[in-house]
């Protein structure tokens, strides 16, 4: 997803950040709506973080051991989002997805778990089915280097159709140990969920015994402070967060109600554990993040400046005769190249990658960086000012075009 090379053959490496823009090694500027796939919700090098990283670089970077900034964090994600009554850090969304599950199959008792097409919980073995992200780019056949006996107690369904999950839950009864679902996919490219998909995943998971598991390590914190969860007003059984919750530096956690996630070890039976999980570094960047999207009018500011970048781009394509789709959920974007609406896997897949390819390269050429794939989402910051969205608008008029 990111492994590209620039028409001259050359890969683009990137020296620095500031604000909503990176430079390559060759001093070439952009103007970044990758945003580290989605973590630097403040942009790049923020003083607050930057800050903060100081203050603990001069205390130490790591110590095996818990530490109060830990706990501070825990209440601030607690306080956001009261369905994680309990929550454990980990270093990654992988390693995050990965502890939920195994502590879902514990506490059900049951091993088969539910995810849907094109949806991306990181690359732990059960999970690469029919996965989005880079999967998704490159083309890969599902879960290469994964034995069939690990990835065959994961069934993968069409994304937003309740109707196909209530039938496995019916076939596969009292075998389900949860569903795992991005509310808000950004692994296909951006995808919000149908009307009413959500809650009718709640209410099926309760019925059949199931936990429903949130994957908000893109949305967490992201589409609102409480993310996608306090959006849709759905309340998972499990919770996985990661991305800006470490405000840049590598993060994940996964917590939940309280019943279940006291099957975690030291105090329940499930063990899970890692030398650098609650890294201080990353507990401190991600507390003084967390502290910045308190402030009043953070998310309606992201609201604003992304809203305007998604009517610059729609006038742009009109503009061109550009034939697009361009799906926003927040201060999340994609730009599809196809003419049918995107819903699911299915119909993300009928972009014309070539095309968007085109695109990106010539948006690259005039100063603006994209994700590199067409399967992935886009983000706004809030380093990012109306001038800088007008110029990209104005940019992609001529990129469209190309």
């Amino acid at each position: 997803m990111r492994a590209f090379r620039s028409v001259g053959g050359d890969p683009l490496f990137i020296r620095s950040g500031r604000g909503c823009r990176i430079t390559d090694v060759d001093g070439v500027s952009y103007i970044d709506y990758v945003g580290s796939w989605g973590p630097l919700i403040l942009g790049h090098a923020p003083v607050p973080v930057k800050s903060a990283l100081h203050a603990q670089l001069s205390l130490g970077t790591s110590f095996g051991a818990p530490t109060e900034n830990e706990v501070i964090l825990a209440e601030m994600i607690h306080e956001a989002v009261p369905s994680i009554e309990k929550v454990r850090l980990v270093n990654s969304g992988t390693e995050a997805t990965m502890s939920a599950i195994r502590v879902a199959r514990a506490f059900t008792g049951r091993s088969r778990i539910i995810k849907f097409d094109g949806c991306y919980h990181g690359h732990a073995d059960g999970l690469l089915v029919k996965a989005g992200s880079g999967v998704a780019t490159l083309g890969l056949p599902d879960s290469p280097g994964v034995p069939a006996e690990a990835s065959a107690l994961t069934i993968s369904l069409p994304y937003n159709n309740a109707d196909v999950v209530q039938q496995a839950l019916e076939h596969y009864r009292s075998e389900v140990a949860a569903v795992i679902v991005e509310p808000v996919v950004g692994n296909m490219g951006t995808v919000p969920p149908a009307k009413g998909f959500l809650q009718r995943l709640r209410k099926l998971t309760r019925e059949h015994g199931t936990l429903l598991i949130f994957d908000e390590v893109m949305t967490g914190f992201r589409l609102a402070y409480g993310g996608a969860q306090e959006l849709y007003r759905v309340k998972p059984d499990l919770t996985c967060l990661g991305k800006i919750i470490g405000g840049g530096l590598p993060v994940g956690a996964y917590g939940g109600n309280r019943a279940i996630m006291s099957w975690v070890a030291p105090q329940g039976p499930v063990y899970q554990a890692g030398t650098l999980s609650g890294n201080p570094l990353a507990v401190a960047a991600g507390i003084a993040t967390l502290q910045a999207l308190k402030k009043p009018g953070a998310y309606s500011q992201l609201e604003e400046r992304t809203a305007r970048l998604e009517e610059g781009l729609r006038d742009a394509a009109l503009g061109t005769g550009a034939i697009v789709q361009i799906n926003r959920v927040g201060s999340m974007f994609t730009v599809f190249f196809t003419s049918t609406k995107v819903t699911d896997y299915q119909t993300a897949r009928t972009s014309n990658t070539e095309r968007y390819g085109r695109f990106f390269h010539a948006l690259l050429d005039r100063g603006v960086y994209l994700a590199p794939s067409q399967f992935e989402a886009c983000f706004v910051s809030l380093a990012h000012t109306r001038k800088d969205i007008d110029a990209t608008a104005r940019a992609a008029a001529e990129a469209f075009a190309v």
